[in-house]
């Protein structure tokens, strides 16, 4: 209920990320990413969280550079999520298969008395994973499951996939050596929609104990018959399915997520990710929890210790972000309302109790 507005939809900010943030602020600054300090980190978040967390219902960030310089930032009404997972994977195996591993010194109770409303975990997840790296990411989620459950916290997992053996293997290396993304490739492309499908399918179980799943949205747009023709960039994309096929696979989606679920950015830009949203929402997702699409491009102007230039960030927050957090918010106002979620008995029964169930009434009320 602390994640959501009044209305049972998620609009959640997430800017808990670590290696992706020391990455962009390394090519910014102009630096190598070991170059990049604490300090440089620590105040893009809370420049962010300061000028965009009024416009969330909650905010994700995590214990190590987001919690320290910019609680105080987060409003009494907005919930707080807490990241429970060291940024980045360990490898495995032949096809670099990952491993998620919690934050060195942290846990469920420290984050509990740091006020956290909900712990969120992600973990990097291939159904065709080795079995040595899908089993320790399987007991990864069971562990942190039974440990919120005793605590009496809800516990918001993230799966993200990734490129395995999609791309022939030399063309793979030939991609690597170019350092481009292997997600962004044909091969991917076509292989998105059941990864995504078949890992909520499986997190979905109750022995996981997950309350709510922070999924990728089920296809890459950039790859679609209307969108293929740099529509969301400079690149031109060969299709690999229509618009009519992604609304069949986001439909596939919510069928798999027994679980109420929100759509996460991956980084996209804000008018790919506005898509995403209105087509999640309208098979069934709950809401978002997005991060980059809305604020990223805030981290171009920063420089240290320039006045001006911070300056000039907190006032692309101001206009750009914020309408960037307008938009989103307004997309998502189709979402499903959580509490209507068929795992809490579905649209008729709240219907029939009259705008939700009494003891979501009653808590509205107080």
């Amino acid at each position: 209920m602390k994640l959501a507005n009044e209305d049972g939809r998620f609009q959640m900010m997430a800017i808990d990320q670590r290696g992706s943030l020391i990455g962009m602020l390394a090519k910014v600054l102009g630096i190598s990413e070991k170059e990049v300090t604490y300090e440089d980190v620590a105040t893009v978040k809370q420049e962010i969280t300061r000028i965009l967390a009024p416009y969330a219902t909650a905010v994700l960030t995590d214990p190590v550079y987001g919690y320290p310089y910019s609680i105080e930032f987060i409003p009494r009404d907005v919930g707080l999520l807490l990241a429970y997972e060291e940024t980045g994977a360990d490898k495995v195996g032949p096809f670099e298969d990952r491993v998620s591993k919690p934050i060195e010194g942290w846990s469920i109770e420290k984050a509990l008395a740091a006020g956290a409303d909900a712990i969120k975990l992600l973990v990097y997840y291939h159904p065709d994973a080795v079995p040595e790296a899908a089993q320790r990411q399987q007991a990864f989620v069971r562990q942190v499951g039974e440990l919120c459950a005793r605590s009496d916290r809800p516990f918001l997992l993230e799966l993200v996939s990734y490129s395995r053996d999609e791309v022939p293997e030399p063309r793979r290396s030939e991609l690597k050596a170019a350092k481009k993304k292997l997600e962004d490739t044909p091969e991917f492309a076509r292989a998105k929609p059941n990864l995504v499908i078949r890992s909520a399918a499986e997190f979905s179980k109750p022995e996981y104990q997950v309350d709510i799943l922070k999924l990728e949205f089920p296809a890459d747009l950039k790859y679609t018959e209307e969108y293929c023709h740099r529509v969301f960039d400079e690149k031109e994309r060969e299709p690999v399915y229509s618009l009519k096929e992604v609304r069949e696979f986001c439909r596939q989606l919510n069928e798999a997520a027994q679980l109420p679920w929100v759509i996460l950015s991956a980084g996209v830009d804000i008018e790919e990710f506005l898509v995403q949203t209105q087509l999640a929402c309208e098979a069934g997702a709950s809401g978002f929890l997005c991060g980059r699409a809305i604020w990223k491009d805030a981290v171009t102007h920063y420089r240290r210790d320039d006045k001006e230039a911070l300056a000039k960030m907190e006032e692309w927050l101001l206009e750009e972000g914020v309408y960037n957090f307008v938009r989103a918010n307004a997309f998502a106002e189709k979402a499903l309302p959580w509490f209507e979620h068929r795992s809490f008995g579905g649209a008729e029964e709240v219907r029939l109790a009259g705008q939700g169930p009494a003891w979501y009434r009653e808590y509205l009320s107080k």
